[in-house]
């Protein structure tokens, strides 16, 4: 197989680790690129890397021009995979395609086909064009066997859910072929993702976004989580640079190829006592629905040392910045952001 590492051919695809962390402008495909994260990543690699070096995918035509280039993608097609690859010159792909827990849970033959065999697709077109690969794993991994406060990197894990067995499934897949293989694969396991920039995707931290548009629109919101319910979060510009870092760490430092991240942890009321300063009147009701069994048996604090001293993670967004970053951008016109 050869590969392209700035303008040389070079004959052993192993060369493409170098790709990782040492400067290179890799051509990266992004899989589900439509969803909270794919266009937050693609923006972000496109300012480093040059923007015809990032290829955004999904399953939907391509909706705007903002998105180019873009490509028709469906994870569990491999030929088409294949094609997509050699014709874009693909060096690296990071695999966002997933139904998240809630949705998942609804349609769980779907969720395997998604999550599982999809994963399974992408770690084959990368094992056999030589590519290395991202694939995100989430707090959904653990289960209600595992410690929860704090969750550590290596620990029984268990999900109890479809969304966290395809998790765990992805994860040892990858670590199989990067043992086996020689793929360069990488994942990080994210709390829930707090954006202003996308609709929640069906995950059961959802709440954390609705709450920021009903307090907008009408100043009441009913929660799906009772108020207590801790569970880790992150701002999404964090989450987008702790990916970036991930991929660009040059892998002498990587001690696992799975680690956990995180910047803070929270519950419903905390969030609520927060978005007062810029909504006053602002009311919440409690009402659990199915996605509080989920939330029960999720870490309600991430361990994310490892991340900290293998390669240098730090979160930039507390809990006030937070809020006040998602006011800002949902509601510009709040009078108590002036104060």
């Amino acid at each position: 197989v050869t590969v392209r590492v700035e303008g040389v051919v070079v004959g052993d695809m192993r060369i493409l680790s170098i790709l990782w962390g040492q400067g290179g402008a890799p051509r990266t495909l992004i899989t589900g690129g439509l969803g909270q994260l794919g266009r937050g990543l693609a923006k972000a690699l496109r300012e480093r890397n040059g923007r015809e070096n990032v290829i955004l995918s999904d399953i939907i035509k391509c909706p705007d021009d903002n998105v180019k280039p873009y490509v028709y993608a469906d994870t569990l097609d491999t030929k088409q995979l294949d094609t997509v690859v050699v014709t874009h010159d693909i060096d690296r792909v990071v695999h966002f395609s997933a139904l998240l827990s809630a949705v998942a849970e609804q349609n769980v033959h779907r969720a395997l086909q998604v999550n599982a065999v999809g994963f399974q697709n992408i770690v084959d077109v990368c094992s056999r064009h030589g590519l290395a690969l991202f694939c995100p794993s989430t707090i959904g991994a653990f289960g209600p066997t595992s410690p929860r406060n704090p969750t550590p990197d290596v620990t029984i894990q268990r999900p109890r859910t479809i969304y966290g067995v395809t998790k765990v499934y992805m994860e040892l897949l990858g670590e199989y072929y990067h043992h086996k293989f020689g793929v360069d694969f990488r994942s990080l396991r994210f709390p829930g993702v707090i954006s202003a920039d996308s609709a929640p995707g069906g995950g059961t931290t959802d709440y954390a976004v609705h709450i920021f548009h009903a307090a907008k629109e009408s100043g009441h919101y009913k929660c799906f989580l009772r108020e207590d319910t801790l569970l880790p979060m992150m701002y999404i510009t964090d989450c987008i640079r702790s990916t970036i870092e991930m991929i660009d760490v040059p892998k002498e430092k990587l001690k696992s190829r799975v680690y956990n991240v995180a910047a803070m942890s929270l519950n419903p009321g905390q969030l609520f006592e927060e978005m007062k300063k810029y909504y006053p009147h602002l009311t919440v009701e409690y009402e659990p629905d199915s996605r509080q069994q989920i939330a029960d048996s999720w870490p309600e604090v991430f361990d994310d040392s490892g991340a900290r001293r293998d390669w240098g993670w730090s979160h930039d967004y507390d809990l006030p910045r937070l809020v006040r970053t998602m006011v800002t951008k949902i509601d510009p016109n709040n009078s108590y952001l002036k104060t």
